[in-house]
């Protein structure tokens, strides 16, 4: 997919590059669909047609009904909509229980929430950066509203058991809202949506441009659900606002394109994390921050020697991009290697490698023979 076969691109848990045959997608549809779909002419009727198709599509690959697929702009929009809209819609209680390595976009808004008055509890990971869920289960009694936990943790790849969780959850209070963050697991694992009320996904993370991203709402929870914005009514006047159709088209052709190909993605992307495995064993220094269970997509170490800025900043004179952290984070040290218990050094000096099916065992070589020029030459920490 990249036309400058010099340059390595290794941050795909940040953003992914968008895919030839979607960019087609989308410029046709900027042609040919320029009609509002809620206008009641011609024009509009064909904007509303594809709107639908485009809508039942990405459904289909989440296994959810059409009308149970809303638009947004991003996964953080999602949450966001998710997390504020379960504090609208549930009365009985003020319980929310979280997992301690969430993404900003569910960290922000439960904050918010705690100011209001929400008892907001965390549960934070392990020291090996896996979730134990029957500690956040312990939390969910009769007065818990929302549980909130990542399918996949964006900065060291832990695979949450949300299925189980959600089930436990239910069982436990019926009333209370589960919503998933999705947006690293979906087309990279298998989606269940039993027992899960709300859950977000973005484009931009499987090869569709920025800017559309999708929320998958219940419909057990439709009537009840009040979404945190006021104005028209489409998105069943729970996300107002015109819709934005050529991306809409452009989010179901990245969709429809990599759900057939789970599985072939899936393995050759084993390989390729196993091949940077064995490649930072020369590094006695390196130590592994992502979990067994971890994704394969995405590997984080720490190297322990020196700070993640001088060496991703060497990395990329080399055109090697990689990141140390959550893109959401510009630069901020990572949050979940903290909840994690990981110490400083560690923290300042780790490296998140993320995969697409797109890269190539080249690229795994390149990002090793940068990285062992850096561990040779660039300064180190003094301790």
């Amino acid at each position: 997919m990249l036309q400058n076969p010099e340059l390595h691109y290794l941050d795909n848990a940040a953003t992914t590059i968008v895919a030839p045959e979607v960019a087609d997608v989308i410029n046709k549809a900027m042609r040919e669909h320029w009609a509002n779909p809620s206008s009641l002419y011609a024009p509009g009727a064909r904007s509303e047609e594809a709107l639908n198709a485009a809508r039942a599509a990405v459904a289909r690959t989440l296994g959810c009904k059409s009308r149970e697929l809303y638009f947004t702009s991003c996964g953080s929009e999602s949450n966001n909509m998710a997390l504020l809209g379960a504090a609208l819609t549930r009365r009985f209680g003020k319980g929310i229980v979280v997992s301690g390595f969430e993404h900003p976009s569910v960290q922000k808004p439960l904050e918010r929430l705690a100011a209001m008055g929400y008892d907001v509890t965390v549960v934070d990971p392990g020291p090996d950066g896996t979730l134990d869920i029957d500690r956040m289960l312990d939390h969910v009694d009769k007065n818990t509203i929302l549980v909130a936990c990542m399918m996949v943790n964006n900065e060291v790849g832990t695979r949450n058991d949300v299925e189980r969780l959600a089930a436990e959850v239910k069982r436990r209070n019926s009333r209370t809202i589960v919503h998933v963050d999705a947006v690293q697991a979906w087309m990279r694992v298998p989606i269940k949506l039993a027992n899960i009320d709300t859950l977000a996904v973005s484009g931009h993370k499987i090869h569709a441009p920025k800017g559309i991203g999708a929320l998958y709402l219940s419909d057990s929870l439709y009537q009840a659900f009040q979404a945190p914005y006021l104005g028209g009514e489409q998105e069943r006047e729970k996300r107002p606002g015109t819709e934005n159709l050529p991306y809409a088209l452009g989010l179901a052709a990245a969709a429809t394109r990599l759900n057939k190909t789970m599985k072939s993605r899936d393995t050759a992307v084993r390989a390729l994390n196993l091949r940077l495995r064995e490649g930072l064993k020369a590094f006695p220094e390196v130590v592994i921050n992502s979990p067994d269970n971890a994704v394969p997509e995405v590997l984080n170490f720490s190297e322990n020697c020196i700070k993640s800025e001088t060496m991703l900043a060497h990395l990329a004179q080399q055109q090697v991009y990689v990141s140390s952290a959550s893109a959401c984070g510009r630069g901020q040290p990572s949050h979940t290697l903290a909840a994690m218990g990981r110490d400083p050094l560690a923290i300042d000096t780790a490296i998140r490698v993320s995969f697409c099916a797109d890269n190539t065992p080249e690229d795994v070589d390149a990002f090793l023979n940068a990285f062992e020029d850096g561990m040779k030459h660039l300064q180190r920490i003094k301790k």
